[in-house]
């Protein structure tokens, strides 16, 4: 398998559009936002200018750089080097070979801007360009992500720290961009929450080669963040501070009974453990309104027809996915089949 099938598989944004919770923030950008459509194209020095003309402080001029970013490239789901969109000819590579070449970073970001498409390396690559350009500090963070399709992390991802205020913050302007379908389409699809995200929720699914790149003081070791449930928006915006079990894959038999325990700092309405990722909102639990946090439990009789995911839903939205290994040849010694620490 070539370099580039791999990128595309292990990059690609496999992302169910359920995960477009917009974080809350203090400030509002509608007026960036907006001014951004009109920027077209350009070199990178020339774009990184007039985006950052948008901008009186630092922050408003990263937030111009990403939106930008966000409404203008595609996730490159098609092979290296083939696009559709066919747009301005501002890049050319130098006719004279013996002409010094640009920066790395500045030879991606210029082609990302003339393809109009990219995989997670081009995206990054140019956010730091144009960061450059615009006298922003910026870093490319490497490291392990975790998407929908997966459980396990591998180093396979790149994103963004941007330096704001005399601070870092974390961010993924591709995985804000938008949504690969399980058809290998593309969706335009843009998710706040990869913008300036908390650390401490940026984990869940990021981990970086580097640690000081999580930017928490007490980082995960990569051991016990692997053996963790998939971790879906719903359960950052659930407020879920502890769940049980605490490993994503569970061994199992049929005829067991599981226990999907949660600990949440804020209002559960509803709470529910299925199957399927599609909730059936006949079957959901309505909960007494608790404002003071809430701490649920769900059993779940393990059957011949159980599949091998479970899904965790906190008001009506995915919060977890667990992976099940089930024994399915073999005498129940335990009828009860209370998976549970005592």
């Amino acid at each position: 398998m070539t370099l580039a099938a791999l990128k595309i598989i292990f990059c690609i944004l496999f992302f169910i559009p359920i995960c477009l919770y917009s974080q809350s923030k203090q400030y509002n950008f509608y007026a960036i936002d907006n001014k951004v459509e009109s920027i077209t194209a350009a070199n990178t020095d020339t774009l990184a200018k007039q985006l950052a003309a948008l901008g009186n402080t630092e922050l408003q001029k990263v937030r111009a750089i990403f939106r930008w970013i966000t409404q203008n490239i595609d996730y490159n789901v098609r092979p290296i080097g083939r696009s559709k969109k066919t747009p301005a000819l501002f890049y050319e590579e130098p006719d004279d070979s013996s002409a010094t070449l640009p920066p790395l970073n500045e030879r991606v970001a210029r082609k990302v801007l003339y393809k109009g498409v990219a995989l997670c390396e081009g995206y990054s690559r140019l956010f730091k360009t144009l960061c450059d350009h615009a006298g922003i500090k910026s870093e490319i963070i490497y490291g392990y992500a975790r998407t929908n399709t997966s459980r396990r992390f591998g180093v396979n991802h790149t994103w963004n720290a941007v330096y704001i205020d005399s601070s870092w913050h974390l961010l993924d302007v591709t995985w804000a961009s938008g949504v690969v379908s399980f058809a290998n389409e593309y969706i335009r699809q843009y998710n706040d929450f990869y913008f300036l995200t908390p650390p401490e929720e940026f984990i869940h699914d990021h981990y970086p080669e580097d640690l000081q790149w999580t930017l928490l003081n007490s980082p995960p070791v990569y051991r016990e963040y692997s053996q963790s449930p998939f971790r879906y928006s719903g359960y950052l915006k659930a407020g879920i501070s502890n769940h049980f079990p605490a490993r994503g894959v569970i061994d199992v038999a049929v005829g067991d009974s599981i226990y999907i325990e949660i600990k949440s700092r804020r209002e559960i309405r509803t709470y529910f453990v299925s199957e399927s990722p599609v909730l059936d909102t006949t079957k959901v639990i309505t909960l007494q309104p608790d404002t003071g946090g809430q701490e649920l439990s769900f059993k779940y009789n393990v059957t011949p027809a159980t599949g091998e995911w479970l899904y965790v839903f906190c008001n009506d939205e995915l919060a977890m996915r667990y992976k099940l290994n089930i024994k399915r040849n073999i005498a129940v010694n335990n009828p009860t089949g209370l998976l549970k620490q005592q």
